[in-house]
């Protein structure tokens, strides 16, 4: 097998296991967020920077506020997109747990959209 063929492979595998590990992660985050949202903070890192309709809150005691701030929500994902990230981006943050990496988010941006207007 060439050089160029196993390169081939192992981004095939990191790509399959992202989309794996993002999707285990989503429905994780969203349960947080609808149901218990008081642990929501734990799946950010420390520093963690949230940007709400481009307003930023840093900082776990900000994000648990601000998520506490929040009406009652029901989400739903439709579609999520997702690719492996090299680990010098992600501050080398996946640390193996039974074979599975611990991930916590180090940036996040939403936007909110109504609906109803």
């Amino acid at each position: 097998m060439s050089l160029n063929m196993a390169t081939t492979l192992d981004f095939r595998t990191h790509a399959d296991q992202s989309c794996r590990y993002s999707e285990e992660f989503v429905n994780i985050y969203y349960d947080c967020m609808d149901k218990k949202r008081r642990n929501l903070t734990r799946l950010y890192l420390d520093k963690a920077t949230l940007v709400w309709n481009g307003n930023a809150v840093s900082g776990q005691d900000a994000l648990a506020q601000f998520f506490e701030s929040l009406p009652s929500s029901e989400f739903q994902v439709q579609t999520l997109d997702c690719q492996p990230v090299h680990e010098q981006a992600t501050q080398a943050q996946a640390s193996p747990n039974n074979d599975q990496p611990v991930w916590k988010i180090a940036s996040d941006c939403f936007r909110f959209q109504d609906w109803n207007s």
